[in-house]
């Protein structure tokens, strides 16, 4: 299989930074659709330092990674891979727990000056209130033209979530942090709030009763539900009822055809909201019948980059593509190489199979097979 042709187009600082709006719209990148040549989904995961111990992450359930000291890429090396890549649809950053990285802001600016993310992604524990307002608040103002997402991690009540969390009092301090963000966005237009949860073993049980909960508690803001995914330290935890996830997501598409739960407040929302339903749906299918279901862009048009310069087409991290130091941290030629040829070969040739959410996305918004099934639910929100 040929290697994919990237654009190695050098991108330099932005001398207008607070240019039109347009510059940052997401339609910019409809020509994608049809040639799928560059990442336009950028996963940055930023720390691995985290104030809680949730039991499904992966790096307490890989020693090798809970181990490794190593110091977290710098923020000159964040600006070399930010100046070898374009245009950003979406801005993702993952830990660990983002805030707790001290340079977050600048960090932010790096990518939103040179590549105009239409969207940054901000998941966060809510653990400390007063430096996420803070930090939140700077992000927003220093990146206006970007739709800045801020996701609370709550995945139950108040006992259940503190036991998955493991730490007690967490739940508290989230919705603490959540009151406080609500808030905020009063005052920044460019601000969207929503809270996503953890689909696990140790909550599928109780949640139709969680949905109803976060409907009360956030009747204005988006709710997502994550399907558990990568290593856990608990195996049991992936042990999912699979009728019970089918129950969820078919809960949470009638919340939103209902108007019983909030939607996005950006222009497109209900298109984002449709496509939203059908990446559920296919998750599910692709959970029931163990085999992927549609065509897959990772490595085409999504990147993921590790705290130390690693890189993988998503977020699977058995994957690994090549590592930045190797190529000077230009990652169009890091995509170009041979680890990356052997990597998108196994990928095109369906040899792999995941449940991952951003992937997932992007496979729906970039695929025109799958537009009829995102007008339909559309037409019916």
């Amino acid at each position: 299989m040929a290697p994919i042709s990237f654009s190695k187009r050098k991108m330099t600082p932005l001398s207008h930074p607070e240019r039109g709006a347009s510059s940052y719209s997401p339609l910019r990148f409809i020509p994608s659709i049809f040639h799928k040549h560059r990442p336009l989904h950028l996963t940055l995961f930023v720390t691995r330092k985290c104030n809680a111990r949730c039991s499904f992450c992966f790096y307490l359930a890989d020693e090798n990674v809970a181990q490794n000291q190593d110091e977290d890429l710098s923020l000159a090396e964040y600006e070399k891979l930010s100046t070898s890549l374009g245009k950003l649809l979406w801005l993702a950053f993952s830990g660990g727990e983002i805030f707790m990285r001290e340079d977050l802001v600048e960090l932010s600016k790096i990518f939103y000056e040179r590549n105009q993310p239409s969207f940054i992604l901000l998941p966060t524990n809510g653990m400390q209130t007063q430096h996420i307002i803070k930090t939140t608040r700077e992000i927003a103002k220093a990146c206006p033209r970007s739709k800045v997402v801020v996701k609370i991690s709550l995945d139950g009540p108040r006992e259940l979530h503190d036991t998955i969390r493991g730490v007690s009092g967490c739940y508290d301090k989230a919705m603490q942090t959540f009151t406080a963000l609500e808030r905020l966005q009063k005052t920044m237009p460019n601000l969207e709030l929503g809270i996503n949860t953890v689909f696990c073993s140790l909550n599928q049980d109780i949640m139709d009763q969680w949905l109803r909960q976060v409907q009360t508690i956030a009747p204005d803001h988006t709710h997502t539900i994550s399907l558990i995914r990568g290593a856990s330290h608990d195996p049991q935890l992936k042990e999912i009822d699979q009728k019970l996830y089918q129950e969820t997501i078919e809960a949470l598409a009638r919340q939103l055809k209902q108007k019983k739960s909030g939607q996005y407040s950006f222009p497109g929302a209900k298109v984002k909201a449709a496509q939203d339903i059908v990446q559920r749906d296919s998750i599910y299918k692709t959970l029931d019948k163990e085999k992927r279901t549609r065509p897959c862009y990772a490595g085409k048009l999504s990147l993921v980059v590790d705290r130390q310069g690693d890189c993988y087409p998503c977020e699977d991290f058995s994957m690994k593509i090549g590592n930045l130091r190797d190529y000077e941290f230009d990652a169009m030629a890091t995509l170009q190489s041979e680890g990356s040829r052997q990597v998108l070969q196994k990928i095109d040739q369906n040899k792999c199979c995941c449940t991952h959410e951003c992937a997932t996305m992007l496979n729906i918004l970039f695929n025109p097979a799958r537009y009829p099934a995102v007008l339909k639910e559309y037409c019916q929100l």
